[in-house]
């Protein structure tokens, strides 16, 4: 297990704030009003098993979602307002990159998209250069994508969402598929860019150990949050030795609570 300090109670304003969140897709309510805040400088880890909402509340704060009721506020601006297109940084479960093209001439074109023009062309330069070297793919920088491994091209994703050191980075499903070293350094790497350059981390996951990686957790079933709290405050208050087995105490205690809703008299 793998403790992180919490910080403090008090702190500078939220980088994600959401109230009555709500998503319909056809005739299936798939977000339930949700209410929740993500805080910088910290990754908060939004964990669930697979279908229960995670990528489509995602794709809601980083404005490519549609169907959206309620507020949802990203940096201060309204969820998708053009303002935050180069401060946020995102990378979907399968990786958006360019197979025939390299590592290098990948970020090179998504960098030109950042930043036009021949007035940023140095900082082009270094912005791919340390994004390369954020992921530890400089002895790859000049292979084609196409013809990296799976955990490679995810790395190669993660490198065009760091491009412009965003202030907030939705991540979902990062790891699935990487083995355990890859994943530890890929942790690792988040640590250290949510400490060092104060960015808001929203990773997703369905795997719970990776739960004890993050500084907070919000814990969805259903759509619906059942927990926004820290690692160790979910352990205690469900008085059990893992996020996981919170997880299930607390979704438990939301099916006893349904069952009862519906064997009560309706109006």
């Amino acid at each position: 297990m793998m403790n992180y300090p919490e910080g403090g109670s008090a702190g500078p304003a939220p980088a994600i704030s959401a109230h009555a969140l709500t998503v319909v897709r056809g005739d299936r309510t798939v977000l339930r009003g949700l209410d929740f805040t993500v805080p910088p400088g910290r990754i908060t880890g939004l964990l669930g098993p697979s279908g229960c909402g995670k990528s489509t509340l995602m794709r809601a704060i980083v404005g490519t979602q549609a169907n959206v009721t309620g507020t949802l506020d990203v940096l201060g601006r309204p969820a998708g307002d053009a303002t935050l297109r180069s401060r946020i940084g995102y990378v979907t479960q399968a990786p958006s990159v360019y197979d025939d093209l390299t590592v290098r001439q990948n970020l090179d074109y998504f960098a030109a998209v950042l930043l036009p023009g021949r007035a940023h062309r140095e900082e082009r330069r270094a912005a791919v250069a340390r994004a390369i070297d954020d992921v530890d793919l400089a002895s790859h920088a000049d292979a084609l994508v196409g013809r990296l491994s799976g955990g490679q091209r995810s790395r190669v994703s993660l490198a065009v969402a760091l491009l412009g050191t965003p202030e907030v980075l939705v991540l979902d499903e990062p790891t699935v598929g990487l083995d355990p070293v890859l994943r530890r350094d890929l942790w690792n790497l988040f640590h250290r860019i949510a400490a060092e350059r104060g960015a808001a981390i929203l990773v997703s996951s369905h795997v719970m150990d990776e739960a004890e990686r993050c500084h907070r957790l919000l814990l969805m079933r259903d759509g619906e949050i059942l927990a926004e709290d820290t690692p160790d405050a979910l352990r205690r208050r469900n008085d059990t030795a893992t996020v996981e087995e919170a997880f299930l105490h607390l979704v438990d205690a939301a099916n006893a609570r349904e069952a009862v809703r519906l064997q009560e008299p309706q109006p």
